[in-house]
This record gives structure tokens, sequence and C-alpha cells, in this order.
């Protein structure tokens, strides 16, 4: 899909949808303030901030689909602060061309949104948060670098402290890589993400062999894939976004690489795992919170509900995809909670909000955090096999 016509695009998949009434893309402030959706001035209305197209792209049908699938569970109810809950796609893609801090501030500044939820990458989210300046709640919802305090965001996602850590002692536990390679998107999360991984080499005393960061959207993988084969590297850690993850997998199978190099993963998911083939994902290990496989009862009812409202040939479901059901609960847990004081707090200066959720709760001793899984590709599905 190009960025350019991404929201024209995807109007007319999402008014085939169900929520034809209630799911808008906004391409001018004068269709929100004057179209259909003048008309509802009563509902309370959720910006979904989600990437359209791009090397994230391939997420936003299973975003869509699980934002949805909470919506329906709270109108079922009495919505948010009794108002009916209305949700507006808005592409938060960084390779698309919708300049998206004037859209969310004239947003903002017309009361056309009253709260946002945000399933995008940092950058975004670092552009953002200068934008919104608390006017209205900011839930960000998927996994990230760790460290947002700002007031009046509440990032929801797990951190590298959280996955890396114990999944590289179990990978070189159980394999033991003499060294590793890094390889990422080049922006904030995978630097800080290495940042991590290399602090966490040096205890395990094993060696860094190869580092690389690369732009968005490059499709032919084959000479860094080359380059990290040539390093001497045993294992790779992989912390490219999307469709730039399918294409190194892809180059990384094609290569014959997975007998002498297992793989790790933050950021791998389902629809990466599709896209992949299984072929190329041969020892190809993630880390996350939540798979769709998770034998929880948390998970089963999300999927009771998911799949009752989308049918069988619903999107596949993930864990970034599962972050914006998370996130529409959340906010709701947030205002019915901290209705006067969120404005002046952030996610970890609050007391745990109790929300719906398909991924497993910790616990109180790590309040608003969840368990982490590592998984092990199996041919197209996750198998869970250590929990931390």
């Amino acid at each position: 899909m190009q960025c350019a016509n991404s929201l024209s695009a995807w109007r007319g998949v999402i008014d085939m949808n169900r929520f034809a009434a209630e799911l808008f893309v906004p391409t001018e402030l004068a269709e929100l303030r004057d179209g259909p959706m003048a008309a509802s001035r009563s509902s309370y209305r959720i910006a979904l901030l989600i990437p359209l197209c791009g090397a994230a792209g391939l997420w936003a049908p299973s975003c869509i689909s699980s934002a949805q699938a909470a919506v329906e569970e709270l109108n079922r109810g009495h919505g948010l602060n009794g108002r009916k809950v209305q949700l507006i796609m808005i592409d938060a893609a960084q390779e698309s061309s919708l300049p998206i801090e004037e859209t969310v501030n004239d947003l903002i500044e017309s009361r056309s949104i009253d709260a946002i939820v945000g399933m995008h990458i940092s950058a975004i989210r670092q552009r953002l948060s200068k934008v919104v300046r608390q006017r209205i709640p900011y839930i960000y919802t998927p996994l990230y670098e760790g460290g947002e305090t700002t007031a009046g965001l509440f990032a929801i996602g797990e951190t590298p402290d959280e996955q890396l850590g114990p999944s590289m002692e179990l990978m070189q536990s159980q394999y033991r890589p003499k060294s590793w390679a890094l390889i990422g998107n080049d922006y904030v999360w995978p630097r800080m993400s290495h940042l991590n991984a290399k602090a966490k080499l040096k205890q395990l005393a094993v060696n860094l062999a190869y580092e690389k960061y690369l732009p968005f959207g490059l499709s032919n993988m084959a000479r860094h894939v080359d380059d990290i084969a040539m390093s001497g590297a045993e294992a790779v850690l992989i912390s490219l976004v999307g469709q730039d993850a399918v294409a190194f997998n892809r180059a990384f199978g094609a290569a014959g690489l997975h007998d002498r190099i297992v793989r790790l993963s933050c950021a791998v998911d389902e629809n990466a795992l599709l896209a992949s083939g299984a072929r190329n994902s041969k020892r190809m290990f993630v880390a996350s919170s939540y798979f769709a496989s998770l034998p929880t009862e948390a998970n089963a009812a999300f999927k009771e509900v998911y799949y009752g409202l989308h049918g069988d040939q619903a999107p596949v479901l993930n864990a970034l995809g599962q972050s914006t059901y998370e996130g529409v609960h959340f906010l709701a847990g947030l205002l019915q909670e901290q209705p006067r004081t969120w404005q002046n707090k952030s996610h970890g200066a609050i007391p745990p909000v109790i929300h719906r959720s398909a991924r497993q709760r910790q616990g109180t001793a790590r309040p608003n955090r969840a368990q982490i899984y590592l998984a092990r590709a199996d041919g197209l599905k996750f198998e869970v096999i250590n929990s931390f």
C-alpha cells in the first residue's frame, strides 16, 4: 500500500465493516467537524493512531479489529463517562505524508477527540508528546524502550529490560553462542534495546560481532544477512519493524543460516511469522507479553469476543493488535480510577489500573506490567516455551 494513498484506501476497507458509522479516517479537519461525526457530539471519541502504510502497516488490520472489540464491549455497557465510544483512525506511520502533529493538534483544539490510543513507533510518540500537552489522555500501547514519564501519557507496553535480559540469558544457556549480532531500524527503540542487549552481553562475557541500523522500507536484506554470516555471530537479535523483519527473515532463510545462527526478536509477531514463512523461521525465538496461542483465561475471553465480533476470517491476533484492545480498556479504567488526576500522572506514577486485557497479569509485585513469554517459531505458529 502506498503511503500517499493509504487514507483513502483504508476508508474503502472500513466502509465495508459493520463499524462504518463509527470509524472514520479524517482526511480533512472540516470532514470531522461538518461530516457524519458532527451529528454525534454526545459520543466519546478516541483517536486510534496506527500505521496504515510503510514497514509497520501489516499490523493495521489486527489493531483496528482489536480496538473495535474493546469498543463493542464498552458500548454494550455505559461506554466511557456515560457516552458511546467512537474510533477515529489516523495514519501514524513514519512514512506517511499526513502532518501528524498538526492533525492531532487541530483535532484537540476543535474538541473533535477526547483521548488518544496510539500503537506506533516511539519517534512518533516523542513528537506527539510535545503537542498533546496533557489536554487529553494519551495511551501508548506497544512495547517500547522505556523511560516515558510525560504527564498525561501512559505507556503500557513492555520494555527491553523486561523482555531481553531473561530471554538472552536463556538463549545463551541453551545454545552458548560465542558472539551476537544486533540489527534494527534506525530510531530510538532499537538503539535503546541494543544498549540493553550490549550490557547483558558484557555481563555474560559474550562478544558483540556486528551491529547495524537500517532505514525503514529496505526490501533487499541479502547484503546485511551476508555481513552477519561473515561476522561469525552465532546469535542475532532482530529489532526490525514489521515488513522489514519479514524481509530479513526471508533473506536469512534463503541463505540457510538457521543451522548455525539462532534468532531472537521482541517485535516479530504472528503476522510477520506468516509473511516470513515456515522455512524462513527455523530456530527463531520471540520474547513478548502476548501470543495468540496463550492458554490463559484472559486470552480465551478476548478471543471469544474478537472472533464473535469479526468471524473466523478476522485478522491474525498478535501482541501489537492486542495492545490496542488493552489500550482502550486501560483508558476506561484510568478515567474511572483517576478522573481528575490523570493529567498530572504518568504510567509509573499511578497505582495499578484495573482494566481488561488479553495478557496474563503479573500481579502486584510489578504494578501495571505483564508477564513475559519466550516462544519458539513452530511452523506458522508460536509455541511458548518459558515465562518470566
